[in-house]
């Protein structure tokens, strides 16, 4: 996801800096390029050889040291920055960089680099609450500099506050959308995703579901989050960990369920993704005792549930309506005649016979199908990436 890209990460001395590890090791795994400059005070909690492991780079943390390389060190590095971390943020560092003190090789560093500049602060709650250091933010605000605001909770000092640093995967988030250029593109902008599996109960050990994991939706609803939409997410039931920046979260069990939920949320929002697989069908009677085991077959007979994608076309008006088509065959020919049928905005294809596709994969290969027949076919690429394309889809479509 991040080919291509170098964060130089600087970690200060605070006892948060055990969490840049995580920070780097994230970071690694979406293929960034990753080097460390570490303050003298970050080597008394976490050794340069940790960081030097993780990011497969030599760490720097002396400005006087032996050079690795016979480029000038921190001009070199600051070159090399796409993006710019530091994480943890201390409130000596943030002053000295907000009034231009360059006395050790992470704020000379900072200094020359022209790539964005992201600050994750962590500090004592009154530390981080003094109008000395609020100024200074504010000052590095007014400069384009980025800020990642820190988390109340319990402080290694015992103190109850705002002050901790914020999560790795929130951060990361950050640098993603910094590299990815897409800073909330989508501020503002209402969506609903729905995601995952339905349950329709047959008794209460028993049920028809299907094999979708939610993957495909909480990548789109993490990226929109990312991205600055205000996201519902719909779920069915998954073992997926919610992303952390989206606005609301509904769980839910039936089809049945899903519909209501999204009519009940359907004024305040514009665009609706339907990505989840809802069961076309349910058993036309639930028995609220255990079906017992006999000797003879047993036959559930099923009722046909609401097609929520059609329901929606009839009464969507001027909002997006996106819908999903997972398929084992006639995949084109089928999502057309969904598209018009359901009165979709567009359809994203995916034909579940294909390797690295469908449910349970942390890749798909899609093709989009817009009302006017146009076809867009994509290679295989992560979910993150689909939903980016998917959200671009829906950005054009909102400023028509």
């Amino acid at each position: 996801m991040l080919n291509n890209k170098t964060v130089v990460i600087g970690v200060s001395g605070g006892i948060a800096a055990y969490k840049a590890c995580d920070i780097v090791s994230r970071l690694k795994k979406l293929n960034a390029n990753v080097h460390v400059i570490m303050t003298k005070g970050a080597t008394e909690f976490v050794t340069p050889l940790t960081f030097q492991s993780l990011s497969q780079n030599y760490v720097v943390s002396d400005m006087f040291e032996e050079p690795k390389t016979w480029d000038v060190e921190h001009i070199s590095l600051a070159k090399k920055a796409d993006v710019f971390l530091i994480a943890p943020a201390t409130a000596n560092v943030i002053g000295k960089v907000a009034n231009g003190i360059c006395d050790d090789m992470l704020t000379t560093t900072v200094m020359a680099t022209t790539g964005r500049v992201l600050i994750a602060p962590a500090m004592n709650t009154n530390m981080y609450k003094n109008p000395i250091l609020q100024r200074n933010i504010s000052s590095l605000k007014e400069l384009g500099y980025n800020f990642v605001n820190p988390e109340s909770g319990r402080l290694a000092c015992g103190d109850e506050g705002e002050g901790k640093l914020a999560s790795p995967e929130i951060i990361v988030n950050e640098v993603v959308k910094l590299l990815n250029n897409k800073n909330n593109d989508l501020q503002g902008k209402k969506i609903m995703i729905t995601a995952g599996p339905t349950v329709e109960r047959i008794d209460p050990v028993r049920y028809i579901t299907n094999r979708s994991t939610g993957k495909m939706g909480y990548a789109i609803a993490k990226i929109a989050a990312d991205r600055g939409a205000d996201v519902t997410l719909v779920s069915g039931p998954t073992n997926i960990e919610p992303p952390s920046n989206i606005k609301k979260l509904i769980k839910i069990q039936s089809a049945e369920d899903m519909y209501n939920a999204i009519i009940d949320n359907l004024d305040e929002n514009q665009v609706i993704i339907k990505s989840a697989a809802v069961a076309d069908y349910k058993p036309k009677a639930y028995s609220d005792k255990k079906i017992k085991k006999s000797n003879d077959d047993l036959v559930i007979e099923l009722d046909r549930n609401k097609d929520i994608a059609y329901e929606l076309g009839k009464i969507k008006k001027d909002k997006v309506l996106v819908g999903f088509a997972a398929e084992t065959n006639d995949l084109i020919e089928n999502a057309k005649g969904k598209v018009n049928k359901k009165n979709l905005d567009f359809i994203v294809a995916n034909d579940l016979t294909e390797e690295g596709a469908g449910f349970g994969t942390d890749t798909n290969i899609v093709k989009i199908i817009d009302k006017e027949g146009n076809i867009n076919k994509y290679p295989q690429m992560k979910k993150d990436e689909v939903a980016n394309v998917i959200l671009d889809k829906v950005k054009s479509l909102l400023e028509k």
